[in-house]
Parts: structure tokens; sequence; C-alpha cells
């Protein structure tokens, strides 16, 4: 049995960077099932905003005035219908391992059928953000794929 999610959730360490990139990527791209797609962090102690060279990066691929306040991931977000993709397998055992009832929790990568993490970018050079930049947006189609067949299903 396929199971139709209603959310998609982007997680990373702190919500300013990575998972903010791959959600703002994937709204822009066709879900045959419209889902609501977020992102939220493992560790938020306030709301901060968009890291300002992911911020760059965007608005260089035409992601006019990309704004995004950072969000704790939280107990309530997390249900059956709940897909929750995270940056670096270390994230997703933190998730099992502090939440409840997390069924559906997979990296980006494993969830497309690569291996491997998204790794931080914290302290990196600008052409390092474009590079996740890009490397996101091949995954974003990969996820469509996979998305918009389980649909079919």
């Amino acid at each position: 049995m396929v199971i139709r999610y209603k959310k998609l959730i982007f997680v990373d360490t702190n919500d300013n960077c990575r998972a903010p990139m791959a959600e703002m990527i994937l709204k822009r791209k066709f879900l045959t099932n419209p889902l609501t797609i977020e992102s939220r962090g493992m560790v938020v102690l306030f709301p901060e905003p968009l890291n300002p060279k992911a911020e760059a990066v965007l608005t260089s691929n035409g992601y006019p005035q990309p704004s995004h306040i950072a969000m704790q991931l939280e107990q309530e977000d997390i249900n059956n219908d709940v897909l929750i993709l995270t940056m670096e397998d270390k994230q997703k055992s933190l998730i099992w391992e502090t939440y409840e009832n997390a069924p559906h929790v997979y990296t980006v990568k494993e969830y497309v059928g690569e291996s491997g993490d998204i790794p931080s970018l914290h302290g990196q050079p600008l052409t390092v953000y474009s590079q996740c930049y890009t490397e996101l947006e091949l995954l974003m189609r990969k996820l469509v794929t996979r998305l918009n067949e389980e649909e079919e299903l």
C-alpha cells in the first residue's frame, strides 16, 4: 500500500539554509498530488532569517526576495501522512531518537535512491552554496519523479 502524503518537511540542523532552499526549489515543481511543503530545524534557538549566502544563491537563480524564518521541528509536525526528508543521516537518527511515531523519515538522497549526506554549508564560501543549490535542484527533480510515480500507483 502506498502512503498518500499530505505534507513534506525538509529538516536540517537549524532551518536557515539547506532545508529552506530545498523547500523553495520543490515548491516551484509540478506535483500531481499537491503537498504542503515546509522546512524545520533540529536546533532552532530563535526565529532566524535565511542565511545571507543561501538567499544570494536563490536570488541569482530567479527566486525574487526569498524570505524564510527558521522553525523548530515539533512533535505536532509528525504523523502518518507526513514525509520527513533530512539533509544528513545523523538528523534522521536524531528524529527517531527524539520524537515518537516518526514512521516516514529518510534522508533526501536515500529517498531518491542515492547515498550520502548533503553536507553542512556553515563557514563555506558562496561558490559552495551555489554548488549545493545545483545539487538540490537535481535532487528535487528526482524527488518530483518519485512522488509523482507513487501517486500513479
